[in-house]
């Protein structure tokens, strides 16, 4: 088994940080549907304005273009900040070099500008 980028949302904007939250990252749920990411899932948040990278579980948010890093995980991030949310998968070793990861892009507000499945396979 090898663990395999499933979905990247890329370039998403942190509309709120929410510090006294229990945990988590709040994701518009149409980003959500988009990505194929369901609540609970493990994420990896990277963000573009510091550098900082951590694991964390999505919990859906409204259709609004919602970004929100709750808990510890918000003295990572700021307003505004662009961050990349990577969902992976366990595959098959012999499945995984055809293996595709959907890709989600957004515009400033959140909301979806493109949704596409990489084209070709890397190289091994």
């Amino acid at each position: 088994m090898r663990i395999m980028l499933k979905s990247k949302i890329h370039r998403a904007r942190v509309s709120t940080v929410n510090l006294d939250y229990e945990g988590s990252i709040t994701i518009d749920e149409g980003l959500m549907r988009a990505a194929d990411i369901l609540p609970y899932e493990q994420v990896q948040v990277l963000n573009l304005n510091n550098g900082a990278r951590f694991t964390t579980y999505a919990i859906k948010g409204e259709r609004s273009g919602e970004i929100c890093i709750n808990g510890a995980a918000a003295r990572l991030a700021a307003k505004g900040n662009i961050i990349i949310i990577l969902s992976y998968c366990h595959i098959a070793d012999d499945e995984a070099p055809g293996f595709l990861p959907r890709l989600v892009y957004v515009d400033a507000n959140n909301a979806v500008v493109d949704t596409k499945w990489l084209t070709e396979a890397l190289p091994l």
